[in-house]
């Protein structure tokens, strides 16, 4: 998570110095870097209910980051936007893994 952070602070970086791009620069640090303090939260949950709390706020911070990282991609914000192919990959094998985390801890609930 903490390596998906970082690449996520690396692309921000990268992005063009405009309005444009500084919004999105912005908007990715704020909910590409999110999941990996909030995954650590979860882990220290105080009960089941409140690590399914705090695995549905990572999963949403992730699914908004794939909305922001897919803009880059059809705006052109970057040279080289084929280089995002795999950190879009690397989101969603990560919203597929929250889902199926979340899944399971609420059928052990029943």
């Amino acid at each position: 998570m903490i390596d998906f952070a970082v690449r996520i602070i690396r692309l921000a970086e990268s992005l063009p110095k405009n309005k444009t791009g500084n919004h999105i620069a912005g908007q990715l640090i704020r909910f590409g870097t999110s999941p990996a303090p909030n995954y650590g939260e979860a882990q220290s949950a105080e009960s089941r209910s409140d690590f399914v709390h705090k695995m549905k706020v990572c999963l949403k911070e992730l699914r908004e980051t794939r909305i922001w990282l897919l803009m880059i991609v059809r705006c052109d914000l970057i040279k080289r936007a084929s280089n995002l192919e795999s950190l879009i990959h690397e989101n969603d094998e990560l919203i597929s893994i929250f889902v199926t985390s979340i899944k399971t801890a609420k059928q052990k609930d029943k």
